[in-house]
């Protein structure tokens, strides 16, 4: 069954907890124990009607405060799908943990409060939301309940909202008013907005094609692990473990190892515990290969005539997630795919102001939650693709070398 994973996005009380507790209580899928603990909330709140937003809000503070502090995962499934929701928050404190949801979402979904239009936040999310190169995004009007189900406010928040989204690379924007809190356009189509001819929400999430989302091109295959069993059955197995992140792999494909440039052909792949005869994203497996070459983990096998850009000098988009300032010259420890290195900033070439997206190059102090764009040196050569090219082999994550901190979350330009 194909999975969808999904985030949330918005400013502060648009709704997103309570969009996804309706998404889950409509589907029916929450047990028994979670909705009487929520309608004892929620009475004990004095509140009319079911807090739904309890349903992920699961720490202690988000529940006192009624806001989402840390990213929530929820699973679910439908007949047609599987799902990942990422739940993240809206304060501006916690954009760090909205990067951190939606890195390995197909869809985001962003909520706009109908009262307020969009705001620096949605603008913030939107944007952040078109950096990851997330292919689908979702405008969710909500609480439409709370403006009479205005046709007149729907449309205009639309028009605002395209008219900042010209601005920046986002292929596939669906909008679709609802109201969480009463389930209007969630799972079932609502009667007070016979105006919109739209799909409700699950239909969407349901049938939105994901198929082509993957990079099925370029061949991208970096080493996690050596399988040596040392068994009395598999004295002499050698094998190369990790996950495909990008392309198909064939028995029999003559592919090179990097960085020692060697030539070989795949003998095997084993994936789940059998033999297959093909792999792709983001199947995890073992390859044999056909000769005995030195590889450890970190390295990368790929096609002969497809190979990544190698190079110690990256140009990169940063989200910056740490109250440490980032420095030039300063010492960081980058982690891509399964390789680690040390490194240090060169420069900081401009940062980008998220309310009008003009690049500020006089302004090069990032901040936490800053966005800028940097140029930083490896002590070894990364295998890399450019992020609009390929997610995974185009993005990073900075540490601080004495902490162990992740300080920035990276997306390859060049």
């Amino acid at each position: 069954m194909e999975l969808l994973r999904f985030t949330t996005a918005g400013s502060v009380d648009d709704g997103k907890s309570t969009l996804i507790g309706r998404l889950l209580y409509d589907t029916k899928q929450l047990f028994d124990d979670t909705i009487e603990t929520v309608e004892r909330i929620s009475k004990q709140k004095g509140l009319s009607h079911l807090d739904l937003a309890l349903i992920t809000d699961g720490l202690k503070a988000e529940r006192e405060q009624g806001i989402t502090i840390d990213v929530a995962y929820r699973y679910f499934n439908t007949p047609k799908r599987k799902f990942i929701i990422a739940d993240t928050p809206g304060h501006v404190q916690y954009t760090r943990n909205m990067v951190t949801g939606a890195s390995t979402a197909n869809l985001a979904l962003v909520l706009i409060d109908a009262r307020n239009g969009v705001v620096e936040q949605t603008k913030r999310h939107s944007f952040i939301a078109s950096l990851l190169h997330i292919p689908h995004l979702v405008l969710c009007i909500n609480k439409m309940d709370l403006v009479n189900y205005s046709e007149d406010i729907f449309n205009r928040i639309v028009e605002e909202y395209e008219t900042f989204a010209a601005k920046f690379e986002i292929v596939d924007i669906h909008f679709i008013p609802i109201s969480a809190r009463n389930g209007d356009n969630i799972v079932d189509r609502s009667a007070n907005m016979p105006w919109y001819k739209g799909p409700t929400l699950m239909y969407l999430l349901e049938n939105i094609h994901i198929g082509s989302d993957q990079n099925l091109t370029d061949c991208r295959f970096p080493v996690q692990y050596i399988v040596r069993p040392h068994s009395e059955k598999e004295h002499d197995f050698r094998g190369y473990a990790g996950r495909i992140r990008g392309g198909v792999f064939r028995t029999g494909d003559r592919v090179i190892i990097l960085p020692t440039e060697f030539f070989t052909t795949i003998k095997e792949i084993n994936w789940s515990g059998t033999t297959v005869k093909e792999a792709f994203p983001p199947m995890s497996v073992t390859m044999q290969l056909g000769d005995d070459i030195d590889i450890s983990r970190g390295d990368m096998i790929v096609r002969e005539n497809n190979v990544p850009k190698i190079s110690q000098e990256i140009d990169a988009m940063i989200c910056w997630l740490n109250p440490k300032k980032l420095l030039v010259n300063g010492r960081y420890i980058i982690r891509h795919t399964t390789r680690e290195a040390k490194c240090f900033l060169k420069e900081i070439v401009y940062k980008i102001d998220i309310n009008t997206l003009h690049r500020n190059t006089d302004d090069k102090e990032i901040a936490m939650n800053d966005i800028a764009r940097i140029r930083l040196k490896s002590a070894i050569p990364l295998f890399y693709d450019p992020y609009r090219r390929n997610r995974i082999t185009g993005s990073f994550i900075l540490v601080d070398e004495f902490t162990n901190e992740t300080v920035g979350a990276g997306m390859i330009n060049q």
